[in-house]
């Protein structure tokens, strides 16, 4: 009996712990965005629609910066967003996807730790030209869908702790 306690308290103890090992945080800085290829907005005012769309890169980057250890932070500098589609002028402003209108981001970044030391730094030129032949059910049928998979590709691939 005494044995399967200590078991049970290791599990709960590694539970309570874990979550808090993986905790990092993004700061991300938009250089320069009325100068970027296309945050154009459908049918919604410009300015919210850029609004929304910056909010949402933001709150994307911090999640996955919460898979880094708790005292790293990645810091993203973005210089372009070209968002996956194109908006069509007729008497309904939309956002048409084909696969010619790739999702493009250029962004520099950095990873530091507590002590604000650079462990990991690079310029980033993202585009993704296969982004309709890739199936996400993750992000299916929300906001910036093919934009968020190519981060976390990204992410995967540069910085995920192995």
């Amino acid at each position: 009996m005494i044995k399967v306690n200590v078991i049970m308290s290791t599990i709960v103890s590694f539970l309570l712990v874990a979550p808090n090992a993986l905790a990092g945080t993004s700061e991300v800085t938009w250089q320069n965005p009325d100068k970027y290829r296309d945050v154009y907005a459908g049918q919604e005012h410009r300015a919210k629609f850029k609004k929304r769309v910056f909010k949402e890169f933001e709150q994307h980057f911090a999640k996955l910066a919460e898979q880094l250890p708790k005292e790293q932070t990645l810091k993203i500098t973005v210089t372009d967003v070209d968002l996956a589609g194109d908006v069509h002028e007729t008497m309904d402003r939309i956002r048409v996807i084909k696969d010619i209108h790739i999702p493009r981001m250029k962004f520099s970044y950095q990873l530091v730790d507590a002590s604000d030391h650079i462990l990991q730094e690079g310029l980033e030129n993202l585009k993704d030209m296969s982004f309709m032949m890739r199936s996400s059910l993750r992000y299916n049928n929300t906001f910036l869908h093919y934009e968020k998979v190519m981060l976390d590709q990204w992410f995967d691939n540069t910085l995920a702790q192995k």
